[in-house]
């Protein structure tokens, strides 16, 4: 609860066990001692808010509200009933009443700090800039204090940066914020470098450059302290701006004579030699080359700048710096990209590198480092480069097995570059199978001598040799996207899950498992791997999507609506959070992060992700409870593909909705003012939008014929091309056309109908068959045994989730069909009562064809639940202990164990999956019977 101990009031000991009893979570004991409190005390205001509090964690919202409002009218003052009003509000997610609570409380008590400062921050948490403004210049009018009056000063460039008419933010509220901290500055009151900061960020969004670098290199600039080199930073930043490339260069120069290893710096000197050169500058003759030192404006002078620093480093006793090697691998680069021949002076980029890895060999950061550079190597170096490495790696004798081992870690490390750079080069994707399976034997006779380095390892510590296993499983993924063989998969498989039993803290094991699990259509195994990666924050967006792509389309439902949950929690906490930032922000000074959180918040408002879990579980609901490298264009695709995945989805759940409330809705027949009862406004809607739909699914026919193929370790293929090819889309579209029909017999009638009549009962018809084949495409064994190995087919499951997902929307028709066809039945029964006992009446074929229509659903709703229950028994049938594991490719005793524990998980998801499938579908049968007149 907030702090309250500092109120030295008599009240404080009464309410004590009521915040002891809420902070442990003990709701009902807080609300019974609240009420016995205020039986001895009617007018101790924070006893009833804090009774509110207790009701609104206990599920009894509205109790609460009512109680809080009551307490709020009397527009308290006292800390304590204030402090516990804005605990609650927070917990509705009501911010917006704090302010008016501290707005009443500043009016009765215009002289406390402490209220001002609240209602500040309480307009910060609903991003209300111009009453910020305002309240912080109230607040450093009462307690002239310099913070509070930057706080009005960010409170305008925050209208300036949130305002739509940039005009405005030019114009008007970052000149009055320049005014405002001009102001400060002439009358000396200038404190902390905050201030500074802020009038910095001030006259960079003015476009003030000039004046912004006058201020950093003034005396005003002496006071950005905390960060190394902050002043330094801000000097090139504004040299760059304004293309003083000069004073950017020597700048650049003076500051890596200092610390040779300050990679940007590099860049930046680079860039501004190139930018010299290009304008042919050349220094004055007498005078200082620029403010700020001696100007390089030659290649020349570049490469006996690197030169002389590698030479340095060479000298030096202790372990030398990587910049200045990289740093001359980036110079060649650079030159070649120019066609300058003065690279040669550096050296030759291979003898370079051998260089680099001799030094640097043994850092995991090496390879990172030279995979930047390897491009300035010919293909036919590759090989020369691969074996010259080999050669500066200490191994052992060769053994037994035909290898030599690293006698440490450092020359452990040494080894796994090697291999790592041999990967990079491509050398181990030319390897035939034999030749891949040759090199899968050797990297895991490494990974198991490589553990006894780790045994004192803790289990949330990797394994030094974790790697080798890491690219045995990537190798295994290549002989399996080569070949087709499965087994290969398996043995990935088997290889990873024993990485985890020696490493489980290893988020890439993990991660390879989930993506193999959900490719093999296996989704239970997957939400403990999620579970366990312990993903922060908005590692939710940026991997969460791994895991709910497959989870509504594998079956796994209850699963599938917790991971929807999970992610969705951290969409809706970020409103929550973001703005508690800001206000630390506030407090502390940190102006500059603001706009960052504010545009964190944004995008994460706007995630493509956060849309799709929200119309999943919506639609998750109306189903289950009603009755090699990624390039840039494999990114635009799969943005492209997910984003008309989501409009189709989204379309389709409000059509289910307008459907609902057409359903509610009164007869048309019995209004001659259909406009005035809004059945005729909500038929439109279903118009526009079925005619959206069927134009988004022309552009998606359109996208799926490119059939791009995305790299295994690129972004999941969403489920567009598999939804069009199952037919799902277009059944679930021509089932909610019918809905139209349908509201024109309702207006019409049954009498002079029968045309009418006749296209609906081909809807009827034309369904059941688009049905059956869309159950045909479901037919086939999920797993299977051949030739004593194991065999998947992940697609029926997901094609078999389709199913069932399109019959949910069929009965959703089904049952809006009966809304309109039973009065109609009724209407007709009384018209026979008043004919006389002669005369008789055909019943109309709208009526005989939707009995006709819900027995043949109940038909394929019964084929469909055989179908489910014959896979469950086959699976249940399979004995995984008489299949031949590591056939082609010998594994030990221990890890044909891991291999067969994945296959266990596979098998055992698969099942949970068809149990899920039949629970559902037997639901929708039950509900089938409940449509028949």
């Amino acid at each position: 609860m907030a702090a309250r101990g500092h109120v030295q009031d008599p009240n404080d000991r009464r309410l004590r066990p009521i915040y002891d009893y809420l902070d442990n979570g003990n709701n009902k004991m807080a609300i019974q001692q609240a009420d016995k409190l205020l039986k001895k005390h009617k007018d101790l205001h924070c006893a009833k808010v804090l009774k509110a509090i207790g009701l609104q964690r206990t599920g009894k919202q509205d109790e609460a509200f009512s109680l809080a409002q009551e307490v709020a009218t009397l527009e308290p003052t006292d800390d304590n009933s204030l402090q516990a009003l804005t605990i609650l509000y927070r917990e509705m997610h009501r911010p917006e009443l704090v302010t008016k609570l501290y707005e009443a409380a500043v009016k009765k008590v215009p002289l406390s700090e402490e209220y001002h400062s609240h209602l500040f921050m309480a307009y910060a948490r609903v991003g209300e800039y111009k009453k910020m403004q305002q309240a912080g210049m109230a607040l450093y009018k009462t307690v002239p204090k310099n913070p509070y009056y930057f706080w009005s000063v960010m409170s305008l460039v925050m209208q300036a940066i949130s305002a739509q008419d940039e005009k405005l933010a030019q114009t008007m509220f970052l000149p009055l914020a320049e005014r405002m901290v001009e102001k400060m500055v002439k009358e000396e009151k200038i404190e902390a470098e905050a201030e500074v900061q802020l009038y910095f960020m001030i006259l960079e969004r003015l476009g003030k450059y000039v004046e912004a670098l006058d201020m950093v290199r003034g005396p005003l600039g002496e006071k950005l302290t905390s960060e190394l080199q902050s002043r330094e930073n801000k000097c090139m930043m504004m040299y760059q701006r304004l293309q003083l490339w000069p004073e950017c260069n020597a700048l650049s120069y003076k500051l890596l004579l200092k610390n040779p290893d300050e990679w940007q710096f590099y860049l930046s000197y680079f860039d501004s030699l190139f930018h010299l050169m290009d304008k042919s500058w050349s220094p004055p003759n007498e005078e200082e080359h620029c403010v700020e030192g001696p100007v390089h404006t030659t290649v020349a002078e570049a490469v006996k700048f690197v030169v002389d620093r590698m030479e340095e480093e060479d000298k030096k006793d202790s372990r030398p710096l990587r910049g200045p090697y990289m740093a001359c691998l980036e110079l060649i680069h650079r030159l070649r990209q120019r066609g300058c021949p003065d690279e040669e002076e550096l050296g030759d980029p291979l003898e370079l590198m051998l260089q680099f890895f001799g030094k640097f060999g043994d850092k995991p950061c090496c390879i990172t480092d030279l995979k930047i550079y390897l491009h300035l190597l010919p293909p036919e170096q590759h090989t020369q480069f691969e074996n010259r490495l080999g050669e500066l790696v200490p191994l052992g004798e060769v053994g037994e097995d035909g290898f030599g081992f690293p006698g440490d870690t450092k020359a452990l490390q040494r080894h796994l570059c090697v291999c790592q750079l041999s990967r990079v080069l491509g050398l181990q994707h030319t390897l035939d199978t034999e030749g891949k399976l040759c090199l899968i034997t050797e990297l895991k006779a490494h990974y198991h001598y490589g553990l006894q380095f780790g045994k004192s390892c803790l289990k949330t510590e990797l394994q030094f040799s974790d790697t080798y296993c890491l690219m045995v499983a990537h190798v295994y993924i290549d002989l399996w996207t080569e070949t087709g063989d499965e087994n290969m998969l398996w043995q990935c498989l088997g290889v990873l899950e024993e990485g985890l039993s020696y490493s489980p803290s290893n988020a890439q094991f993990k991660l390879l498992l989930l993506l193999l699990f959900c490719r093999l259509g296996a989704f239970q195994p997957v939400v403990d791997l999620y579970s366990s990666l312990d993903a922060k924050h908005v590692q939710h967006d940026t991997i969460g999507y791994l895991l709910t792509r497959y989870a509504g389309s594998l079956g796994q439902f209850a699963a599938a609506s917790q991971s929807y949950n999970f992610s969705l929690r951290f969409f809706h906490s970020n409103q929550k959070d973001t703005s508690e930032y800001i206000i630390q922000a506030y407090k502390y000074g940190a102006f500059e992060k603001i706009p960052e959180f504010i545009a964190f918040r944004t995008r994460l408002n706007q995630s493509l992700h956060f849309a799709q879990v929200r119309t999943e579980r919506m639609l998750l609901d109306l189903y289950t409870e009603a009755d090699m490298e990624l390039t840039e264009e494999h990114r635009r695709l799969s943005l492209e593909e997910e984003s008309v995945w989501l409009k189709v989805r989204s379309l389709t759940l409000r059509l289910l909705a307008s459907l609902a409330l057409l359903g509610h809705a009164p007869s048309k027949r019995n209004s001659d003012k259909t406009n005035e009862n809004g059945v005729s406004a909500k038929s439109s809607t279903l118009q526009t939008l079925l005619s959206q739909l069927d134009l988004t699914l022309q552009t998606a026919a359109q996208i799926t014929e490119k059939q791009t193929q995305y790299p295994f370790l690129g972004p999941p293929s969403s489920r567009l091309a598999s939804a069009l090819s199952s037919g799902s889309c277009h059944c679930q579209a021509s089932a909610l056309q019918l809905s139209l029909t349908l509201q024109e017999l309702e207006t019409t009638g049954l009498d002079d109908s029968s045309e009418l009549q006749t296209q609906i009962c081909n809807s009827f018809k034309s369904l059941i068959v688009q049905l059956q084949e869309l159950l045909s495409r479901c037919k086939g064994d999920v797993l299977e045994m051949k030739d004593s190995r194991l065999m998947t087919q992940p697609s029926l499951l997901e094609t078999l989730v389709f199913f069932v997902e399109t019959v949910c929307v069929v009965l959703w028709v089904a049952s809006y069909s009966a809304s309109v066809l039973r009065p109609l039945k009724s209407s007709l029964q009384k018209k026979k009562k008043k004919k006389t006992k002669d005369s008789s009446t055909a019943m109309p074929v709208v009526l005989s064809g939707f009995q006709e229509w819900t027995g043949s659903l109940q038909g394929i709703v019964t084929q469909a639940l055989d179908h489910v229950k014959g896979q469950e028994a086959s699976l249940t049938a399979l004995k995984l202990a008489a299949l031949t594991l590591g056939v082609g490719h010998a594994q030990t005793q221990e890890e044909c164990g891991f291999t067969r524990a994945a296959m266990d998980k596979v098998q055992t998801s698969y099942l949970g999956s068809l149990q899920e499938l039949g629970d559902l579908l037997r639901k929708r049968a039950d509900s089938l019977k409940s449509l028949k007149f």
